[in-house]
């Protein structure tokens, strides 16, 4: 067997294999705290998107096997997958929060470990970086629709954000260039999931206001990239 067709037969054994301890972990969730049809639905068709969209993701990337970062981000996308069952079932019936909170605090934590170790190994790469953000992404506007549920649907536009970005972007091409480098940005984005955690353990006093102060501080991150790349994109007009 050659280096690609072992590097292909690999990348084709991950995704199936992920989507089994995701059901195995659906499975241990049903017997810890009784997870309801909702939830077992949520989990299920996260469990066979996922691994779908990320094939589809790394083919048009010319990938044919998965990074150890990768792996990482897919321990937290599995998480994730927990944390997206255990928010749906939540709608038919009570759910212990702090199992809730303990999976997402740990998708949070494990954020700070596959990009180190992208780094470390020299693995980096635009699919990782991609499949990072969209894992991130998901967990947020999961966690929104947790806490809004105590908070009110406000809460809602924290996770809905970025989607309705992409989504605007379909529409008005001057929303697809490319940003610069911003710590700012990265701060208030990882400060989303921080906070949404802590308002869904209830460990803090006047939860409300540190859920606006977030959406407030995400507000004014997108705004202002989105003042730069319009005015990017009449620049380049402008000189073009």
């Amino acid at each position: 067997m050659t280096t690609l067709q072992h590097n292909t037969a690999a990348a084709v054994r991950e995704p199936v294999a992920w989507a089994g301890a995701q059901v195995l972990l659906l499975g241990a969730l049903d017997v810890a705290v009784g997870l309801g049809p909702l939830g077992l639905l949520v989990g299920l068709a996260y469990a066979l998107a996922t691994p779908v969209l990320l094939g589809q993701a790394a083919h048009r990337a010319g990938a044919v096997a998965l990074g150890p970062a990768d792996r990482v981000t897919l321990a937290r996308a599995l998480l994730v997958g927990g944390v997206a069952a255990l928010v749906a079932d939540r709608l038919g019936h009570d759910v212990p929060t702090a199992l809730l909170v303990v999976l997402a605090s740990v998708a949070l934590a494990l954020d700070f470990v596959d990009g180190r170790v992208a780094r470390r190994t020299g693995t980096a790469s635009p699919l990782g970086a991609r499949f990072d953000m969209e894992v991130d992404a998901f967990l947020i506007l999961v966690l929104s629709a947790h806490v809004a549920l105590e908070l009110g649907p406000w809460v809602l536009v924290i996770g809905a954000l970025r989607y309705a970005f992409v989504a605007a972007s379909w529409g008005l091409r001057w929303l697809r260039g490319a940003l610069p480098p911003s710590f700012a940005r990265k701060a208030v984005a990882a400060a989303q999931g921080v906070v949404l955690v802590v308002a869904a353990a209830g460990v803090v006093p006047h939860g409300a206001v540190l859920v606006g102060l977030a959406l407030a501080a995400l507000l004014w991150s997108f705004g202002r990239d989105t003042l730069w790349l319009r005015h990017n994109a009449m620049e380049g007009v402008r000189h073009g």
